[in-house]
C-alpha cells in the first residue's frame, strides 16, 4: 500500500513535457507552413492586379487597333504596327467571321466576308463571369453606322464559356459598315450618293516572334449599283458553329433597311487590310 502511494505521487509530481528538440521542430514546422501560405496567396493576389492592369490597357490598345484598321484600310500599301504586352493573354486572329450581304431593290448584289481580332485572355488568369459583356465603342449596337465619324469596327469585351478554341475573357474587333449620303445637284438633275465602307480583314503570316499586330492595305474595290430605289444589308455568321454567332457579336439587328430617293446611286468601298501576327517590323 504504502509502495502505491508512493508511485501515485511520484506521477503527480512529474511535469516533464516534450522535450525541447521536438517542440523546436513542431514550431519551426508550423512557421515554414504559414509562410508557405502566405506565399501563396500573395503570389495569386499579385498575378490577379497584373491581370486585371493588362486586360485594362488591351482594351485600350484593341480601341487603337480599330482606328489603325480605318486608317489603313483605304491606302493600298500602307503599313502600321502596334506593339502590346501581356504576361497571360495573346491576340488571335478569326479569319471569316463574319459575312455581308449587300441587297438593292431586294435583289442580292454582293456579299463579303470579313475575319475579326481577339485578344484571349484565359479565365483562370482573370474573368468576370460568364455571359459578361461590356460594349467599348461605339455605344450603339448596329453593325451599320452612320456619318462621316462613324466608326467602321465595334470593340467590345464578352466572357462566353464554353467555346472550342477554349475559355477566355476576349477584347473583339469587329468589322462593320460605315454609310454615307450625299446629294449633287446640277442645274439639269439632282442625284442622291449612298456609300458604304468596310474593311475586310484578312491572315497573313503569324510568326509570333514579338508581341505585335501590323495591318498593310492590301486592295480598295468598289461596287457600283445606279437606279436604286431601296438597300438591305444583312450580317451572317459563318462560324456561328464554333460559337461565334450574334449571341457572341450583339448586334441589335442582323438585318438594315435604308429607304432611298428613287434613282440613288450606292458605290459600296471595302479596303482589304491584311493581318499578321507578331511581327518584327
Amino acid at each position: 500500500m504504502t509502495t502505491n502511494r508512493i508511485r501515485l505521487c511520484t506521477l503527480r509530481k512529474d511535469r516533464k513535457g516534450i522535450s525541447p528538440a521536438i517542440s523546436s521542430v513542431i514550431l519551426t514546422s508550423a512557421v515554414v507552413v504559414m509562410l508557405l501560405v502566405t506565399v501563396a496567396f500573395s503570389n495569386n493576389f499579385l498575378n490577379a492586379r497584373i491581370a486585371e492592369n493588362e486586360f485594362g490597357a488591351v482594351k485600350q490598345f484593341m480601341q487603337t487597333i480599330a482606328l489603325q484598321i480605318d486608317d489603313v484600310a483605304w491606302t493600298i500599301g500602307r503599313t502600321q504596327t502596334v506593339r502590346y504586352a501581356s504576361r497571360f493573354g495573346l491576340v488571335n486572329f478569326e479569319s471569316t467571321a463574319l459575312n455581308y450581304t449587300v441587297f438593292v431593290n431586294d435583289s442580292p448584289v454582293v456579299n463579303f466576308s470579313t475575319g475579326t481580332l481577339l485578344f484571349n485572355m484565359p479565365t483562370g488568369k482573370y474573368n468576370m463571369g460568364n455571359g459578361y459583356t461590356e460594349r467599348i465603342t461605339p455605344s450603339d449596337r448596329s453593325f451599320l453606322q452612320k456619318g462621316t465619324s462613324a466608326p467602321v469596327n465595334h470593340v467590345f469585351v464578352i466572357e462566353k464559356i464554353p467555346m472550342n478554341d477554349g475559355s477566355y475573357i476576349r477584347v473583339v474587333v469587329a468589322p462593320s459598315v460605315r454609310m454615307l449620303n450625299s446629294t449633287i445637284t446640277t442645274s439639269n438633275y439632282t442625284k442622291n450618293y449612298y456609300k458604304f465602307y468596310l474593311p475586310i480583314l484578312s491572315s497573313g503570316v503569324s510568326p509570333r516572334y514579338s508581341q505585335s499586330v501590323t495591318l498593310v492595305g492590301s486592295k480598295v474595290s468598289v461596287e457600283t449599283e445606279g437606279t436604286v430605289n431601296k438597300i438591305k444589308v444583312r450580317v451572317d455568321f459563318p462560324k456561328s458553329g464554333l460559337g461565334f454567332d450574334n449571341d457572341f457579336f450583339k448586334f441589335n439587328k442582323i438585318e438594315e433597311e435604308i429607304n432611298v430617293p428613287s434613282g440613288s446611286i450606292m458605290e459600296f468601298y471595302t479596303g482589304e487590310v491584311i493581318v499578321s501576327l507578331g511581327l518584327q517590323v
